[in-house]
């Protein structure tokens, strides 16, 4: 475990990147939710076991095994982008709305199946690029949901950038979930579909909490939720960004001031495992986020048989907030006295 406190807490980036700050108007996707049948809030469960083994009053997680059956939060993202777009098309019947537009993108899990599922339900067409190193488990998983899977890249990073050059050749819609210079639109709005699952937590929860644990690869969820603690408890909740040590794009930006490139091996945290950081999420984790952390693969693997054990058995990803925890808990104040939130981000793998 490594750990750096933010320099630029309260401030921002040392070297502005041009992204805007995430949003926090949470109330846009919950009015878009109300319509969506699929929708239901997902639990806030205690986790009594994990709150002895960090020496806390209480730690709660917000599981988002069950949203809206895609088996993870990544179900508020893509498919909250094409949903509005299918309400901004002013069509009566929803349902194809987007028929003839193809929505491409590059995914590492579960942001290629909410773009396949956000496809589908509206009329439109959906291309996920993955890496060789992807399963072919999730390949199927995309299939299914009607996407057309393409294997290209050796990691994300390339994945992306062959699915945007597909995009440019094509005119397809690229939808990322990360941002970069003149890329910010998109993703913006579908850090906002996040917000939903921050508020739900916020107002499930018996009492505000003192630390929030927040796992990142590119740093949509993280960047989402911390802004909306901020806007909903102000500087009260130590807000601590986990991310794995073989991908520590965010760690080593605010180290620098500014966005950096980084590099390592293949992290078994795979969704987690993304060499650059999204521009908006930086732009708002240097503001609004008092600790970065990243963690071994050892503690990752460490932590999933106590998280099963608690009945909230998760993949290396789904479970890395709380192994950054139980890593760093000294370096960042838990005590008798905290009460912890987590994000199970997603289920077994």
């Amino acid at each position: 475990m490594q750990h750096l406190s933010n320099p630029m807490r309260g401030k921002g980036l040392s070297v502005p990147v041009g992204a805007p700050a995430p949003s926090t108007d949470a109330a846009a996707p919950a009015a878009l939710l109300r319509q969506c049948p699929a929708h239901a809030d997902t639990p806030l469960v205690p986790a009594r076991e994990i709150a002895k083994t960090l020496g806390a009053k209480s730690v709660w997680v917000k599981d988002e095994r069950g949203r809206m059956g895609l088996g993870s939060f990544k179900a508020l993202g893509a498919a909250y982008v094409i949903a509005c777009d299918a309400v901004e098309t002013g069509a009566k019947d929803l349902t194809t709305a987007l028929t003839g537009r193809t929505y491409i993108t590059a995914s590492a899990g579960n942001h290629g199946m909410s773009v396949a599922a956000g496809a589908r339900v509206f009329g439109a067409n959906a291309i996920v690029h993955i890496a060789e190193t992807v399963p072919e488990s999730f390949a199927a998983r995309l299939a299914e949901k009607g996407a057309e899977v393409v294997r290209a890249g050796v990691d994300y990073e390339e994945s992306m950038a062959l699915a945007k050059a597909s995009a440019d050749a094509n005119g397809h819609i690229l939808l990322s979930d990360s941002s970069w210079p003149g890329y910010m639109d998109r993703p913006y709005r579908l850090m906002e579909g996040y917000l939903q699952m921050a508020a739900e937590a916020f107002d499930q929860s018996p009492e505000p909490p003192t630390h929030i644990f927040l796992q990142a690869g590119v740093g949509g969820l993280a960047g989402a939720v911390a802004a909306l603690a901020r806007a909903r408890f102000g500087g009260t909740p130590r807000i601590v960004v986990v991310e794995p040590e073989a991908a520590p794009a965010l760690f080593e930006s605010i180290k620098a001031g500014t966005f950096v490139t980084t590099s390592g091996p293949v992290s078994a945290m795979g969704r987690l495992d993304c060499k650059e950081a999204s521009l908006i999420a930086l732009t708002g984790l240097a503001r609004d986020a008092d600790d970065f952390v990243t963690i071994t693969e050892e503690e990752a693997a460490a932590t999933m048989p106590l998280m099963a054990e608690a009945g909230l058995a998760g993949s290396e990803s789904g479970i890395a907030g709380v192994a950054g925890a139980i890593a760093g808990a000294r370096a960042v104040g838990i005590g008798p006295e905290s009460n912890v939130l987590f994000f199970m981000s997603e289920g077994v793998a």
